[in-house]
């Protein structure tokens, strides 16, 4: 009702000024948006404020200052600093990085933010196996898209009807270059880093080349780029896992916890499972290229072939020594000391108990060591697409697009191994948000792997995933100017694309043998890995706080000798993982109708796109003899999406805007599929629900914008979002196969659900060229969302700020920039909401032409070494990290 009553608004306003009609810009002025290519930070910024300023919709733009150069090293982070946009480097229980990989609009999962490029979708991977298979599958992989390729950022707030549907939120735009847009007849650019990160401690080559030749007459022109870019990634970190899920039972009853009947202060009381000193390194290479052919035999007719392939490849090792309250309150061991907090056991000490060899399931293990080593895990996306555009007469306008995307991610070994800790005290000290938690073994040396107090034989798994996520596409548009009165022009679209998300692992563990060792005698100490001597580094955990008391230094394995004990001992394929399989086929069919219109001081569109999703979700399925069988659930939905934008001229200098519509996304694949991912660990998982419905959302925004001198601008915009079928989580137990024992258990898993949901909020932001060459920009917005049973949506930050100071003179030139965002919910963590509390990151560059050909520059991302901080409850915290501040020193060079 609310946006029906927006649109008849606007439809009266467009009668009333009908009168007053006059001469407009072309029409289709607003549906050809031109690169520019500028060179400076105060001409990037000029460019970005004009298309900003002569757009109908609500949008924002980031140009690049020069080729091969947006304001920030990554796309994300530039993107940070339109107002509106949030950006993450995790998700749910990944925790962070030091390289942001996801975009999202206005305080929202990033999966309702549409990426698409030259308005075409791309098709994404991950790199991280979590994501691989979890919930962000509509969201793009910004780690795949450097910043090189970039000619501009366009941020489409509000939405059109000849926009594709996807983005219930908004849409993110990136246009790439072509050849006949470029200045001169051959351009040559090469751009040589070297990026040192000071966390590891290492320098590594970053190298971008970009080559495009036209002819004389501008008919016909290449373009081909390419990339390499090498990285190592260290994160030092605390995980603290499963609060809340971990619980001491009741103190009398049939239920009795042994603990809490004798201490019955304990009885419920919630606490962590376990306290991990987690360190994760990577060593990745991303390279790939750009190719665009450019072919205009004529001034009506236009053709361009362009492509892209992007290829990230992270070998990756997590080690984490833990510390395991709940392996002690699980055998009935009371701690002698303990304080409790609001229903919390915030620290407690345990009393050194000896490992029973004969009954090893009734004794503690205080201690859990975990080494997860995942080599080669990568991802790609690539996409070939042809674009046409026919000039058929002067009213009627033609053009087509015609392409394939594929992405792929990939773990093709996840190598995990386990050892338990003995015969050892255990103390920790929980000091809530604030700072980790201290944990302590007393008398053991946490250095050693061959001290006495380590089983290592304590378990391991292996597994293998691929995700191939891809989409062929077609479109055709006409546009028909008309110039009637207030009506220019009508655009009309048809489009058609068939998506396919599929994931297959593969188990890896005991044979089908039953005279296994694994079977026969599962307490057998088997020979350990063998060890280097290698230890956690000397500073390990100082960026989190860590200090004396704290568990830092601990025994670390070489990975490539977890592999070959894992090709001894546990590597035989066991066939799929049919409780994590999974394909989502989609096929979506869309028609659109746009009036563009224009008056005297006004302009604006008015149409109505219709949407018609096939879908189906195939996975498997446990029958009620524990056998897999196919499962396959099938729905059909038409979406009616009407939308309005208006731009009214109040002044030469002061513009306002209405923006009124309907839109939709639909819900990631994962979530669509019936399959689970599980954790044998602590038998909990996710799981999908092939009947949810798409996310739709009824969105309004009303800005008002004043340029009050050249380069400059000072605007406020107010959105609101209603949202009544918003994706949400809870958790049930159902039975699945626990693969490391190869037997039926119960887990925890949790399951999407759709929900009512709302979000509103607003934005203010100015930009200004001040004195002496400096300018400065600021913006803040403040977004509110919640589901209807009062829960904050996903991504959402109530407060988001960025401040930039820039200089720029005689070739020189200098940016400091500040962004901040403030506590949100990241998503799940297992089967727990993780929160991220406000973070602030400093970044700045420094930049100078020796001459015509040469340039130098000094980038520096994360310069504040920010500690990422989670947390489900202010008393239970979940993870810290630290990774790092990041430099890069290079030169450019252009012919």
């Amino acid at each position: 009702m609310a946006l029906a009553l927006g649109l008849t608004w606007g439809g009266a306003a467009l009668a009333a000024d009908a009168a007053d009609a006059g001469p407009a810009a072309p029409a289709g002025a607003a549906d050809e948006l031109t690169t520019i290519t500028v060179l400076g930070i105060r001409g990037s910024r000029d460019a970005s404020l004009a298309r900003k300023r002569e757009a109908d919709s609500v949008l924002e733009v980031v140009s690049a200052e020069d080729i091969g150069k947006l304001p920030d090293k990554n796309v994300a982070d530039a993107l940070q600093r339109v107002p509106g946009v949030n950006i993450s480097s995790g998700s749910g229980g990944e925790g962070g990085f030091s390289e942001n990989d996801r975009v999202s609009i206005r305080g929202t999962n990033p999966s309702l933010t549409q990426t698409t490029v030259n308005g075409h979708s791309i098709a994404t991977g991950d790199w991280y196996i979590g994501d691989q298979t979890n919930t962000v599958g509509r969201s793009v992989s910004f780690t795949l898209l450097p910043a090189e390729i970039v000619g501009s950022v366009e941020v489409q707030k509000s939405s059109q009807a000849d926009y594709i549907e996807g983005g219930t939120v908004g849409n993110v735009n990136i246009v790439t270059r072509t050849p006949l847009s470029l200045k001169k007849p051959v351009t040559a650019e090469l751009t040589a880093q070297a990026l040192y990160a000071d966390l590891p401690n290492t320098v590594d080559p970053q190298f971008n080349a970009l080559v495009a030749w036209k002819n004389d007459a501008s008919s016909f022109g290449v373009l081909l780029q390419g990339f390499y870019e090498a990285r190592h990634e260290r994160r030092d970190g605390q995980e603290l896992f499963l609060l809340g899920e971990g619980q001491i039972g009741p103190a009398s009853g049939p239920d009795a916890d042994p603990v809490a009947v004798a201490h019955p202060d304990l009885a419920n009381v919630v606490y962590p499972t376990q306290i991990g000193s987690a360190a994760f390194t990577q060593r990745s290479q991303r390279a790939g290229g750009l190719f665009d052919f450019e072919f205009r035999p004529s001034a009506a007719l236009r053709l361009d072939l362009n492509g892209f392939y992007s290829h990230f490849n992270g070998t990756n090792f997590d080690t984490n020594f833990m510390a395991s309250p709940l392996n002690e309150l699980a055998a009935g061991i009371a701690p002698t000391k303990y304080t409790v907090i609001n229903g919390t056991l915030v620290s407690a000490t345990f009393p050194n108990t000896v490992f029973d060899p004969n009954n090893p399931g009734g004794s503690a293990f205080p201690g859990v060591r975990d080494s997860i080593y995942r080599p080669d895990a990568g991802s790609s996306a690539g996409y070939v697409d042809l674009d046409v555009s026919l000039q058929a007469s002067a009213q009627l306008l033609l053009t087509g697009q015609f392409g394939y995307t594929r992405g792929i991610g990939e773990t093709p070994h996840d190598y995990g191994y386990e050892a338990f800790l003995i015969n050892s005290p255990l103390v920790y000290q929980m000091q809530g948000t604030v700072a980790p938690a201290i944990v302590q073994f007393p008398g053991v040396d946490t250095t050693n792997f061959n001290n006495p107090q380590n089983v290592t034989n304590g378990g391991s798994w292996s597994d293998s995933v691929k995700v191939t996520d891809q989409e062929t596409y077609g479109q055709a548009d006409l546009l028909w100017t008309l110039d009637r009165g207030i009506l220019q022009s009508v655009k009309f679209g048809l489009r058609y694309a068939r998506h396919e998300r599929d994931a297959y692992g593969v188990n890896y563990g005991c044979s089908i043998d039953p005279n296994d060792i694994c079977y026969t005698n599962p307490n057998q100490v088997f020979p350990p890995p063998a060890w280097n001597g290698t230890v956690s580094p000397g500073n390990f955990g100082s960026g989190i706080g860590m200090g004396p008391g704290y568990l830092q230094h601990f025994w670390v394995l070489d990975p490539n000798n977890i592999a070959a004990w894992e090709a001894t001992y546990n590597n035989v394929n066991t066939g799929p993982n049919y409780q994590g399989n999974f394909t989502i086929t989609e096929k979506d069919s869309a028609g659109y109708v746009m009036a563009n219109l224009a008056g005297g001081r006004w302009r604006g569109n008015l149409g109505l796109r219709i949407v018609y999703t096939q879908q189906r979700s195939d996975a498997y399925n446990l029958d009620a003899d524990n056998n897999f069988v196919p499962n396959s659930v099938t729905h059909n939905f038409t979406d009616v999406l009407p939308s309005l934008n208006l731009r009214y001229d109040v002044t030469p200098e002061l513009v306002a805007r209405f923006a009124a519509s309907r839109t939709m996304s639909r819900a990631d694949y994962s979530a669509l599929s019936p399959a689970v991912i599980l954790n044998n660990l602590d038998l909990t998982g996710t799981g999908g629900n092939a009947d949810l419905k798409p996310i739709r959302s009824n969105n309004f925004d009303v800005a008002l914008e004043w340029y009050f001198a050249a380069g400059s601008i000072l605007a406020a915009t107010a959105f609101y979002m209603d949202m009544p079928s918003y994706v949400t989580y809870g958790y049930n137990v159902r039975p699945f196969l626990d693969t490391t024992t190869n037997q039926i258990a119960d887990f925890t898993v949790t399951s999407p659900y759709n929900i009512a949901a709302k979000n509103h909020g607003f934005e203010l932001s100015w930009q200004q060229p001040l004195w002496g060459g400096f300018g400065a920009l600021a913006n803040y917005t403040y977004a509110d969302g919640h589901t209807e049973a009062g829960d904050p949506l996903v991504g959402s930050s109530k407060n988001t700020g960025n401040a930039e100071v820039y200089y720029e003179k005689h070739g020189f030139s200098a940016r400091v920039a500040y962004t901040y965002r403030s506590d949100f919910l990241v998503g799940l963590a297992n089967v727990t909401q993780q929160y991220q509390a406000g973070v602030g990151t400093l970044a700045a560059s420094i930049n100078y032409n020796v001459n015509d050909h040469l340039k130098i520059n000094l980038d520096g991302l994360n310069l504040n070494d920010p500690r990422l901080k989670y947390y489900s409850n202010a008393e239970q915290p979940q993870a810290f990290y630290t990774n790092g501040r990041q430099y890069y020193l290079g030169v450019h060079l252009s012919l």
